[in-house]
């Protein structure tokens, strides 16, 4: 959130609730960061599921999602008639909540994800909801008793976020971590504004320009051990992230122009833990990079050029996309105040064009009061609406791959099983790597 009202003593703590509630009475988004009101208006959502040991009950649900606000206050934000930072009264928890039950898990994950649109359709409920499953007769062979799901606007939550929340770590931001730290040089701030001019100039032209289909996006997820990525990817002497970028790349063949393209275009992120500057947005930590991957018909060496190509990316610099795209939402949320009906759903569902967008987030590791019945694999995604997406998520134990894709893609998702169990067999058989080879996530 944005836009703090100078406070350095926790006393003040009512007089900020009292602030922020008057902010939002006529705007509901009045305290979204730019960012916040471009991935709101955009219907954006994220998801995060797992199996828990325990069966949940309508209370233990409504008991879940209370802790879960009291360490994401954000999530009180948002919907008409917010009390931002105030617990749900029984009649919200109630609207945003259900239990029921099943006979099996067989399909699930899978078979209760989707696309969470029904989020936007109530103006006058939170931007998210909670659902569990609990299996009739009690847990399974594996000790599964129930599922849980989040479904939320990706506004309110990111990647990072659900790490900590799997922790039941705080994700409260505050007056404090909302300044920023670091003053931009005036010849930077320039070029910036002037790269955000341009982008939003030429978003807005190509949006309403270009003919731009709903494409219909389907889900599918995929569990692999964490040993068998970091195994190979030792041997072929990468990056785990270039390794799994290069197996959903080239086994769902996402390049746009089919088996004769040249190169993949990607959009990927990456977390930044270096120091904030005034450019930064107060609610995400989040950076966004563009990559280019040649095609190789040799999938090792395919990956190495991954591997190669994020290495030369990343030593540039990684905040100049980034700061540019904070700077356009900036602008679009003033146009959008003086010229409203450029601003349609057609506008914010246009995308850059890029064959897929791969997302690494931190390990999701259960800690604490709030997650410790539940385990793994951790399931978390996004959707959106033009946009074929694959999120990775480490675990302990596992890496999950949760894809929001076209169903001509997600028909080809077992073959990135094949394609692994192939670059193995193949491993297996040549030189043993170095010794001191060892592979890391980033």
């Amino acid at each position: 959130m944005s836009n703090y009202p100078d406070s350095s003593a926790a006393g003040e703590r009512n007089a900020l609730l009292d602030w922020a509630a008057a902010a939002v009475r006529k705007n509901p988004q009045a305290l979204f960061t730019n960012f916040q009101w471009f991935l709101y208006h955009s219907k954006n959502t994220v998801y995060f599921t797992a199996y828990s040991k325990t069966a949940f009950t309508k209370e233990s649900l409504d008991n879940f999602v209370a802790e879960m606000v009291s360490l994401a206050p954000q999530l009180t934000h948002g919907f008409k008639g917010a009390l931002p930072g105030q617990p749900f009264p029984k009649h919200i928890l109630d609207a945003i909540t259900s239990v029921a039950e099943v006979d099996s898990f067989d399909g699930y994950p899978d078979k209760w994800l989707g696309k969470g649109l029904d989020i936007f359709e109530r103006q006058d409920l939170p931007l998210f909801r909670v659902y569990a499953i609990t299996l009739r007769g009690g847990p399974d062979a594996q000790g599964h008793a129930s599922m849980v799901l989040v479904r939320s606007s990706h506004a309110l939550l990111e990647g990072h976020d659900s790490s900590l929340l799997t922790r039941s770590q705080s994700i409260a931001r505050t007056p404090e971590t909302a300044k920023p730290k670091v003053r931009l040089p005036f010849k930077r701030r320039m070029k910036l504004a002037m790269g955000s001019l341009v982008g939003a100039t030429l978003q807005l032209y190509y949006a309403h320009k270009s003919n731009l289909p709903v494409k219909n996006i389907q889900f599918r997820s995929l569990a692999i051990t964490r040993s068998r990525i970091r195994a190979l990817a030792n041997r072929i002497g990468v990056r785990q992230r270039s390794l799994m970028f290069g197996l959903i790349t080239q086994a769902l063949n996402v390049a746009e122009k089919g088996p004769e393209a040249k190169v993949i275009t990607a959009a990927y992120t990456m977390l930044d833990n270096s120091e904030r500057s005034e450019v930064d947005d107060d609610q995400f930590r989040v950076r966004a990079l563009m990559a280019t991957f040649p095609v190789k018909s040799d999938f090792i060496d395919y990956v190495r050029a991954i591997d190669a190509t994020l290495t030369q990316i990343e030593a540039r610099d990684t905040t100049t996309y980034q700061f540019i795209l904070m700077g356009m939402f900036a602008l679009h949320r003033r146009i959008s105040k003086a010229l409203p009906f450029l601003y349609t759903d057609k506008f914010f569902r246009f995308n850059r064009t890029t064959d897929v967008v791969l997302t690494l987030v931190p390990p999701h590791r259960m800690y604490g009061n709030m997650t410790r019945d539940l385990v793994e694999p951790v399931y978390v995604g996004s959707f959106h609406p033009s946009a074929n997406l694959c999120t990775f998520v480490p675990n302990r134990q596992y890496i999950t791959l949760n894809f929001a894709m076209e169903q001509r893609y997600l028909d080809r998702v077992d073959d990135i099983v094949t394609l692994l169990e192939q670059t193995e067999q193949r491993e297996i058989h040549a030189a043993p790597p170095p010794a001191e080879s060892q592979t890391t996530l980033d």
